[in-house]
């Protein structure tokens, strides 16, 4: 396989204490070297190996591909005048979620298709090369499962999102809802899945209908995760701790015992700010779940409704200025945290045998992507070893 130095690295963060500086490994005037779609070194530019052909960073830093954990892209229409009126201090009387369920079914596989694509091109030029999507927009059988068929196309992070909310054509009879989501729509949806989620809140799933419907899709080879504590204190932190659910999603309303069920977990608390942001909602408290020791994620929670940012910058921007989080800790949270959130270990970091994604910086420090809030730094992304997005780096062959 060929080789490739990437050289003349200002900063280099690697995720790994071992490697460098702090919690980010972080190597001063460093370089790195790829080989087919993995890592193979690490370190000072000038122990660097040789290889086949050299890359120029020309002094900017590199950062781990960002690991976006939490997005729903299956969906069509969008809902601007929802979004306006809420910013306008407007009351708003259209149907919300419901308004997308109706554009998603009626779109066709084509364009459903075209949109994650051009999503997830959008979340790539800033830097993103492993996401997550899910379901949830369709509600009926035949349309989750072509979610998650035009899903599984773009990404092997896929989730089953059935229990988004209770489907407008169950609305008498929620029971009889969960039923489906957990009999035929499940069988139907499993094959294209990794994961099971579901809203657990006031106005979509109790406690006990989420425990059902995750402990279904467990049984089914899915693994849990948990929109959790979004809108209001509630069940769905513990219970995702109870079901070793690999992440517990929003976390803005936590009690003590939430914040302590988190740190003696595996359960990651994933921080969505984009959505704090376009609802003028309550921040969620970083600060308290880092210092009581649970591992923190950071994504953009992209959808139409609530938060239509695919942005892993501007999320760390307002992590840091309005969450408690350090510019390092954000940065963290948005590669290793969310690879943690899926239950990753090949993508995060940028140490020997992980996967060679990475993104390229025009700035000598990632924490610029808070110093700088809105700029688009990100001038070049690799994604298992080939760069798929390029602004003016100098290649030259050895």
């Amino acid at each position: 396989m060929t080789t490739t130095l990437i050289t003349n690295i200002a900063t280099l963060v690697t995720n790994d204490p071992a490697l460098g500086e702090g919690p980010l490994g972080l190597i001063a005037d460093a370089a790195l070297v790829l080989e087919g779609d993995r890592v193979a070194w690490a370190g000072p530019a000038a122990a660097a190996p040789a290889a086949d052909r050299a890359v120029d960073a020309g002094g900017r830093a590199v950062i781990p591909g960002f690991v976006d954990s939490h997005s729903h892209l299956v969906f069509a229409g969008d809902r601007t005048a929802e979004f306006n009126a809420r910013m306008s201090g407007q009351p708003y009387k259209a149907g919300g979620i419901r308004t997308t369920v109706a554009a998603t079914r009626a779109a066709s596989d084509e364009a459903l298709s075209a949109n994650v694509a051009r999503y997830l091109r959008e979340a790539l030029t800033q830097g993103t090369t492993t996401f997550e999507t899910k379901s949830g927009y369709g509600l009926t059988v035949e349309d989750e499962a072509r979610a998650l068929r035009i899903a599984a196309e773009h990404t092997d992070e896929v989730t089953y999102l059935g229990a988004h909310i209770v489907s407008p054509d169950y609305a008498d009879d929620p029971a009889a809802y969960v039923e489906l989501v957990t009999g035929e729509m499940l069988d139907a949806c499993a094959p294209y899945a990794r994961w099971v989620d579901v809203f657990c809140e006031k106005g979509a799933f109790d406690g006990d209908q989420a425990r059902a419907i995750l402990t279904a899709g467990r049984a089914k080879g899915l693994h849990p995760r948990v929109h959790a504590n979004q809108l209001t204190y509630g069940p769905g932190v513990q219970l995702a701790v109870e079901l070793d659910a690999a992440s517990a999603d929003h976390c803005t309303h936590l009690t003590d015992e939430d914040v302590d069920a988190l740190a003696n977990s595996a359960t990651v608390a994933t921080l969505l700010p984009g959505a704090e942001f376009s609802t003028r909602a309550q921040w969620p408290n970083a600060r308290r779940l880092l210092d009581a020791g649970a591992t923190v994620a950071l994504s953009t929670d992209c959808n139409p409704g609530s938060s239509f940012t695919s942005s892993v910058p501007f999320c760390i921007a307002l992590a840091v200025r309005d969450m408690g989080m350090t510019p390092d800790e954000a940065v963290w949270s948005a590669t290793a945290g969310g690879a943690a959130a899926l239950r990753r270990t090949d993508v995060g970091r940028l140490t020997p045998g992980a996967r060679a994604d990475l993104a390229v910086l025009d700035a000598p420090s990632h924490v610029h992507l808070a110093y700088r809030p809105g700029v688009p730094l990100v001038t070049e992304v690799w994604r298992a070893g080939v760069r798929v997005v390029r602004a003016g780096a100098r290649d030259r062959t050895t």
